[in-house]
């Protein structure tokens, strides 16, 4: 377990019997940090599609959970040694679990979900400090990520950088524009 300042209690990862604790915070994550840069209905339709669990972060140990000191889930977040940059299980558009080759490969940040009345506070920035370290000790010299746009000022401030932008299916004929990001982690 990592502990965290400012009154939370642990970053831990996560089991994959919990998984279903999770939902409600991905969902909640979805519509509230989101309505600023996407219409409410590709909102609805992404919380569908593309936007939730994937389940491989959580059987490779690579995904954490915060929570407060009395239990409350407030974040989560991962990184991957796989292909698959982003996209929740359910998304089989964008599903490639091969392993990367560290040394070619950089490694994946993945589903980054904060609880709305948690966000601003460093749970974000403390989970994404974990699967740098991580990822560096498995022997990346590198990390990306297929980042929302309401998530590029985040990883920009942390040193991500990347304006290639992509249109993702949610269904429906909608798409969202995401931007893909990038960090030496050297």
């Amino acid at each position: 377990d990592f502990c965290l300042s400012r009154g939370l209690g642990d970053v831990y990862k996560r089991q994959i019997l919990d998984q279903p604790k999770l939902e409600p915070l991905i969902v909640a994550s979805v519509k509230g940090l989101m309505k600023d840069v996407y219409t409410t209905h590709q909102i609805e339709l992404s919380s569908k599609s593309v936007f939730g669990l994937d389940t491989d972060l959580i059987s490779d140990g690579t995904y954490f959970v915060a929570e407060t000191s009395d239990g409350e889930i407030v974040g989560c977040g991962g990184w991957s040694k796989r292909k698959t940059l982003y996209g929740a299980s359910r998304y089989q558009a964008t599903r490639d679990a091969s392993e990367l080759d560290p040394k070619q490969a950089p490694a994946k940040i993945r589903a980054f979900y904060i609880s709305p009345s948690w966000a601003r506070r460093g749970i974000g920035s403390a989970i994404l400090r974990l699967c740098e370290e991580e990822a560096r000790t498995f022997g990346f010299g590198a990390a990306e990520m297929m980042a929302t746009l309401s998530g590029v000022q985040f990883y920009t401030h942390h040193g991500y950088a990347g304006d290639e932008r992509f249109h993702i299916p949610v269904g429906e004929g909608e798409e969202i524009v995401c931007v893909k990001m990038s960090k030496n982690l050297s």
